[in-house]
């Protein structure tokens, strides 16, 4: 049976990162984004075709998540090497070009398994975006099949309505009311 991940401790990682704009290597762990909101999403695999729309409509709406005091990481099972080479390529020749956040290199699968989005059979995680909060507590997920890409507008609006502080009525929307605050 699958273990809850929403309203608990976000489990714990530390991964290879390369910067958005491909420069260089790093390391990234869940406690380097304490204190901000963290939009923590997994994508298949570098180099196909869903998953470019989904990171560079991210990367275009990053000053929006930082506005909200939000921060922005990418995971996939590929390494560090294969995501360097898609953000060095062009987007005109299905490359990434330059992003606004770091992509992650789950390698080991380990990460994916402990966000329970690990495809076995194929090595690759599902298309899962969690939004962990500043204290570290998973406050939200939605993880779909791979031939869907998710919405930014969605992603966007369920952080600001985790971030209104109170209740949030079905369609809810920024600058609408809270049930009670």
């Amino acid at each position: 049976m699958a273990e809850r991940l929403v309203g608990k401790a976000a489990p714990d990682f530390t991964m290879e990162t390369v910067t958005g704009d491909g420069s260089d290597f790093s390391k990234a762990s869940l406690t380097d984004y304490r204190g901000k909101w963290l939009v923590f999403f997994f994508y298949p695999l570098d180099f196909t075709f869903v998953c470019p729309t989904e990171i560079t409509a991210l990367s275009d709406a990053a000053d929006q998540f930082k506005a909200l005091d939000a921060e922005i990481l990418g995971v996939s099972t590929d390494s560090i090497h294969s995501h360097k080479a898609w953000i060095t390529t062009p987007r005109d020749s299905n490359g990434l070009g330059q992003i606004n956040f770091p992509l992650a290199s789950d390698i080991t699968r380990s990460v994916a398994k402990d966000y329970g989005v690990y495809i076995e059979e194929e090595g690759v995680a599902l298309r899962g975006l969690f939004i962990i909060n500043p204290e570290g507590e998973l406050k939200y997920q939605v993880v779909n099949h791979n031939d869907i890409g998710r919405s930014v507008e969605e992603t966007l609006r369920v952080l600001q309505a985790l971030q209104s502080g109170g209740l949030c009525a079905m369609n809810w929307k920024p600058g609408d009311k809270n049930l009670f605050a």
